[in-house]
């Protein structure tokens, strides 16, 4: 991997662990000033609200910016936020907590421009045979984080406070600011003859005439709408009402999830030649493994079984997940994949907040094992889309 592609890495895990630990001192400020666990969950409506508003804004400033500028200044915007927030802690009360909604509002806004360029930016600094490798590192990294950072979370916000887990994260967004202004810059200039609407426009007129990215709309839509059975409400009810076991076995069984994430991630680094070869088998593969896995979750009795179950899930969807991330990447032409990524991502933020509030209200009406049952059958769906069309799951080097 060469020198672009470890700078961008390395400012997007610190990034990454910033994240996590705003995130959980940010909950924890919010509960402790309301006392309410419905003022908490507003948390991550909020960021996705947000980061959806932002996917559909964003390719006007593709269009006009840099791509590592633009990166860059999104991760420098979210530092200023995070300082302004660090200051308005010690002023927050009961009265005024809703004000820390408007900056979660917008440095959510700044997450959901920086995702799909950081996407983007992979092809750009990887070669083309190095990539499904590239990708497979770069998700491995993120799931580590990810599991160790909310782990080691509570206990930073234990031992440092709400206020000076903040200052850290602060810090940590600076350094990781700092690192991706050492990016190279990209060699395309930005289009700046198309108007506004029309750079709106583009992600989605890109999907609609590219056959294997159309089929992916459609996936993503039936996957996030599938997955929000595994946000921690719905989990916590299978726990408790499905399996009838202590709340432990919801952080063992949410855990195991991103054990099976690392997992996979790090199968796909082992045998990502192998997997170039037969990208559209393993993408269906991957995706057959997962509903058989989820129809199994919804209906075992026993908390071990869950657990293998849940990882399973997590190994079989990175390897179905990564490679699909190679075929988007050699899909089109590099100019033309954030605005890809924002118009997918759009579609992701969109219908999980959607179908985070769908399947919410149907395991109150039917039960959180039919609701599981559910998910499994839209994932159905998908795998018999990339069955249908497997001709088109290939990675495409000349582009």
């Amino acid at each position: 991997m060469n020198s672009n592609f470890r700078l961008l890495l390395a400012g997007q895990s610190l990034a990454n662990i910033g994240d996590v630990l705003y995130i959980v001192s940010i909950i924890s400020v919010i509960y402790g000033l309301s006392g309410s666990a419905t003022a908490a969950s507003f948390v991550p409506f909020t960021i996705t609200t947000s980061m959806f508003m932002s996917s559909l804004l964003t390719p006007v400033l593709i269009g006009k910016v840099n791509l590592k500028w633009l990166l860059t200044a999104s991760q420098m915007g979210k530092t200023i936020l995070l300082t302004g927030l660090g200051f308005m802690l010690s002023g927050i009360t009961a009265s005024n907590y809703y004000l820390i909604f408007v900056l979660i509002g917008l440095i959510a806004c700044l997450d959901g421009c920086a995702n799909p360029i950081r996407q983007t930016l992979i092809p750009y600094y990887v070669e083309p045979d190095s990539l499904l490798r590239a990708n497979s590192f770069a998700e491995t990294v993120t799931q580590v984080i990810q599991t160790a950072m909310w782990f080691t979370g509570s206990l930073l916000l234990v031992m440092m406070g709400q206020e000076q887990l903040i200052w850290l994260v602060t810090v940590l967004f600076a350094v990781a600011s700092s690192l991706l202004c050492f990016l190279e810059n990209m060699k395309e200039t930005p289009d700046k003859k198309e108007g506004n609407a029309a750079q709106m426009k583009a992600g989605w007129k890109t999907l609609k005439a590219t056959p294997v990215l159309r089929k992916m709309a459609w996936m993503e839509m039936l996957e996030t709408f599938a997955d929000t059975v595994w946000i921690a409400a719905i989990l916590y009810a299978f726990v408790s009402d499905a399996l009838n076991v202590g709340e432990k076995w919801w952080g063992f069984i949410n855990g195991s999830f991103f054990l099976g994430l690392i997992i996979g991630s790090v199968y796909c680094i082992t045998y990502s030649s192998t997997i170039e070869k037969k990208t559209g088998a393993y993408i269906f593969a991957g995706s057959l493994a997962v509903v058989i896995a989820t129809l199994l979750f919804s209906v075992t009795n026993i908390p071990i079984i869950a657990l293998i179950l849940s990882i399973l899930v997590g190994i079989f969807g990175q390897i179905k997940n990564i490679p699909q991330q190679t075929v988007i990447q050699t899909s089109v032409p590099k100019e033309k994949l954030s605005t890809v990524y924002t118009s997918l991502g759009a579609i992701g933020t969109g219908f999980f907040g959607i179908g985070s509030l769908i399947m919410g209200i149907l395991a109150d009406l039917v039960g959180v094992r039919l609701v599981f049952g559910l998910s499994g059958l839209l994932l159905a769906l998908v795998c018999v889309i990339v069955f249908k069309n497997r001709e088109l799951f290939v990675r495409n080097i000349g582009k």
